[in-house]
């Protein structure tokens, strides 16, 4: 391997590696300047109680700091991802692609049902308990109305959390290494490290702690690669931290502060390494159980699936069509030169078509095309026929049939529309 080579990649692009490097020092300089801007920005703004209410005494600094996070990783993330990869925004996995409310819903319900399960093994094999919060009985009413804040007021906080965390963790660094190394192996760097931002916060139990948050990285990332957007990961994550704590009343990852009258009172008398004592139900054995079964389920279950725009942006590398000795494919020729290669080409609403133009990269296609959502290939026509059985499974469900992809791959035609 020469110098350039551990650098550089087939594919003409810097080594998924060095792309890491790359958006970890620009992340830390840009978050840390950001922090300072809005720290002594609103120093000069707003009275000394306001701004020190805002950025540290109270629930909502928590959503200002999350905000920060999020918007800066996405920055960061957006920018590498354009000047590095050649990249659109879409590839992050925050676009409103078909299925995006669905997905982030079925994250809801399944983080609910996976809490449940930690919950119930706490309870058959452990000291977990639950009573309805009867604080403030004298006083239904307004006792009731505290419970609907803190339902309402934890969630808008858990979804600005979990939407910063899935942006850090799930978006670009993850990203950029799935489209070089294998899923496994992806998810492994930033899961730990996912663990390791955690140690910080109260009541730390070492082992269970960066053993189960690692687990539910893995369990978020897995959740990402399914569906190649950050909806689903974010349902998850946000529906856990929330039923943890405003429904159960348990402490979310050791933090109590954010929800102050849960509908349930969450008690746990048992062993901590099982039930994860003051740190809460994530710090425990029930919590490992709960969440690799969690992630089996999201791993296998058909209920979820990635749209072919969104797998195209992390399958493989993105092409560098500058790149000094990189190969463009050529369509068979009409003297019966190469083999015949195809785009597959995604139009909106529900268009389809094969085209033999040979795009350098995906602008090309938009160009020719009115509506275009997302093009894959180039596709020999066995290569086409395989994608297609992964994508559509039985014949009866492709766009073009068999046969019709052998006349047209034989045909002096440039374009098929289905």
């Amino acid at each position: 391997m020469t110098i350039p080579d551990l650098f550089i990649n087939r594919a003409g692009r810097l080594r998924s590696f060095w792309r890491l490097a790359a958006f970890t020092l620009v992340y830390v300089f840009v978050v840390n300047a950001a922090f300072l801007l809005v720290q002594f920005g609103l120093a000069f703004a707003l009275p000394r109680e306001t701004h020190r209410w805002l950025l540290v005494g109270s629930v909502w600094a928590f959503v200002v700091q999350s905000v920060m996070l999020f918007a800066t990783a996405a920055l960061v993330g957006w920018g590498c991802g354009r000047v590095i990869e050649d990249l659109p925004w879409r590839a992050l996995g925050w676009a409103l692609h078909r299925g995006w409310a669905r997905d982030l819903l079925l994250g809801l319900a399944l983080s609910a049902a996976a809490i449940g399960v930690a919950f119930l093994a706490g309870y058959l094999f452990g000291g977990y308990r639950l009573a309805l919060n009867a604080a403030g009985a004298a006083s239904a009413g307004p006792h009731w109305l505290l419970v609907a804040q803190t339902f309402v007021t934890s969630g808008l906080i858990f979804l600005a959390g979990a939407a910063a965390e899935e942006m850090l963790f799930r978006g670009y660094p993850f990203q950029t290494l799935l489209r070089s190394w294998p899923v496994w192996v992806a998810l492994a760097p930033t899961s730990v490290f996912f663990a390791l931002v955690h140690l910080g916060n109260p009541n730390v139990a070492p082992g269970f702690t960066v053993a189960n948050t690692t687990l539910a990285g893995v369990w978020l990332a897995v959740a990402y690669w399914r569906t190649r957007s950050l909806w689903f990961p974010l349902g998850l994550h946000w529906g856990w931290n929330w039923a943890q704590g405003a429904l159960l009343g348990s402490p979310v990852s050791g933090i109590t502060e954010l929800t102050p009258a849960p509908l349930l009172r969450f008690s746990d008398a048992g062993p901590a390494w099982l039930g994860g004592g003051d740190y809460g139900i994530e710090g425990g054995a029930a919590c490992t159980l709960a969440l690799a079964l969690s992630t089996l389920f999201v791993w296998r279950t058909r209920l979820v699936s990635a749209t072919p725009e969104l797998r195209q942006y992390t399958d493989e590398e993105n092409p560098n069509p500058d790149a000094a000795g990189f190969a463009h494919v050529v369509p068979r020729s009409d003297d019966g030169g190469a083999p015949a290669r195809v785009h597959l080409v995604y139009l909106r609403p529900d268009g389809v078509l094969l085209s033999k133009k040979n795009y350098s990269d995906w602008r090309e296609a938009q160009d020719d095309h009115g509506g275009y959502m997302t093009s894959l290939g180039p596709f020999g026509e066995d290569e086409l026929v395989e994608f297609l059985k992964g994508e559509y499974g039985d014949e009866a469900g492709w766009p073009f049939s068999r046969e019709e992809i052998r006349r047209f791959m034989e045909s002096r035609e440039t374009t098929l529309r289905a």
